[in-house]
């Protein structure tokens, strides 16, 4: 079901996304997930032509901060531990900000 589709059947839905790490040539995503390639820029735009609430985290690569900017998201960067236990900034993101 498209976005638009869902939300009418649903307004109070809210919407989580955790896309592929694939922006900024990161290949994580592509070794974890046999559908990988993603428009990261489509998702943005998606997003904010639905006027729907969401979380998404993403990989803090430039294109994605760009991302963020270009359409008036909001987000914050917290640390995780990828798969050797390294620590690595991951933003979230969403349409209003999360904290003051």
């Amino acid at each position: 079901m498209r976005l638009q589709g869902l939300l009418a059947a649903n307004p109070a839905a809210r919407i989580f996304i955790d896309p592929p790490y694939t922006a900024g040539g990161k290949r994580a995503g592509s070794r974890l997930y046999a559908h990988s390639e993603i428009a990261h820029a489509r998702i943005f735009e998606t997003l904010a032509e639905s006027g729907a609430d969401f979380l998404m985290t993403y990989d803090c690569a430039p294109l994605v901060v760009e991302l963020v900017q270009s359409h008036g998201f909001q987000c914050v960067t917290v640390q995780m531990k990828n798969g050797h236990h390294v620590r690595i900034p991951e933003l979230v993101i969403t349409r209003d900000r999360l904290f003051s």
